[in-house]
């Protein structure tokens, strides 16, 4: 993991740092730009393991690993695409404005879909020949997670820190034709420091689809999104969870329901709410259920709804593949406050509690 030093002098925050977040959001015009300096950057240990903000089918690399590879071009005009480090460093310079005195920690890539070439000058040699020189590779998709450590609440005995999550990958976008329209995914929420599960919400704080055709857009719309994060809403919301709980026998319908769900014919399908989870991360949450030592359900059988949405989001970052994890991060955070209305007689929901 990579710390970004901070351009200022950090100011320690605690946990009344969230109402001075909302204040900060919705007043910035005092707060200067601030430079990226790509060379700031530097390797730091950690204390303790942590797991990985995603895990499924990707490996860990360093920001100078990603400045290494190979970029990809739009085939018909020979145009670049903006790279993993343009994005990155994109989002790194909407944080500084907003977060101008906050250090910034915990910093991870994550890449999959690993493509391998070579140069022209090898195209004739065998595999086994060829030299690393001659050797070329990019990744299709990457996925950054930055953490503002001063910002943090506490949440049924969980820590929680500021998070800001981005993913890119290069299937999403048509390099096939001329340069253009290019697209993008990026979020700001909670991460779970018990456990590094990410919480984020597109009701307060998340675009699942940023389309740009350039990297002034691409940072304009990054800050528009972090200024209009509602952070003390996001967590009174959050907050809510543990005060409603599933029995045993609403768990057994709801994991059955869910899996019915996959299968039911379309016209059934749209009636209901959107569920983006399969069989594999239902397996995990089923497994969970009784075997995870922070949100497992209690000894007479219940289980309240933060535990619920952390087999959620537990599932979505051990089995999803990076294309995928932030739209099923913002399905989990639906799909659990959807059941909480359910208990209290609303129908959209009612369907997977019967």
């Amino acid at each position: 993991m990579e710390t970004i030093a901070p351009m200022q002098t950090v100011q320690s925050v605690q946990t009344n740092a969230v109402l001075r977040l909302d204040n900060r959001l919705n007043n910035t015009s005092n707060i200067k730009p601030i430079s990226f300096i790509p060379t700031g950057t530097r390797e730091t240990s950690s204390k303790h393991k942590r797991s990985p903000f995603i895990e499924a089918n990707t490996v860990a690399v360093s920001l100078e690993d990603l400045r290494g590879d190979f970029i990809p071009v739009f085939a018909k005009d020979n145009e670049s695409t903006i790279s993993h480090p343009e994005f990155i460093e994109a989002v790194h310079e909407a944080i500084y404005q907003i977060f101008p005195r906050e250090s910034l920690s915990n910093i991870e890539y994550r890449v999959s879909h690993k493509i391998c070439g070579r140069i022209p000058s090898a195209v004739s040699k065998p595999a086994d020949m060829l030299e690393e020189w001659e050797k070329t590779q990019y990744f299709e998709r990457m996925a950054f997670s930055i953490e503002v450590p001063s910002i943090r609440d506490t949440i049924n005995g969980n820590e929680l820190v500021l998070s800001i999550v981005g993913v890119r990958a290069y299937n999403h976008t048509n390099l096939y034709g001329r340069k253009g329209i290019e697209t993008f995914k990026l979020a700001i929420g909670f991460s779970n420091m018990v456990c590094t599960n990410l919480c984020i919400s597109s009701r307060f704080g998340l675009s699942s689809e940023i389309q740009i055709f350039n990297l002034k857009e691409l940072e304009s719309k990054s800050l528009d999104l972090f200024q209009n994060y509602r952070a003390k809403d996001h967590l009174e919301n959050i907050r809510l969870l543990p005060q409603k709980s599933l029995s045993e026998s609403q768990f057994a319908t709801l994991l059955g329901r869910t899996r019915l769900y996959q299968y039911l014919p379309k016209k059934e399908k749209k009636e209901l709410p959107e569920l983006l989870f399969g069989d594999s991360h239902l397996n995990m949450v089923a497994k969970d259920y009784y075997n995870d030592k922070r949100f497992s359900n209690h000894e007479d059988g219940y289980l309240n709804l933060w535990n619920l949405y952390n087999l959620f989001t537990n599932a979505n970052r051990s089995s999803s593949y990076i294309d995928t994890f932030i739209d099923r991060g913002n399905n989990a955070a639906d799909f659990v406050d959807g059941l909480s209305l359910a208990l209290e007689g609303d129908n959209a929901y009612q369907w997977f509690l019967q």
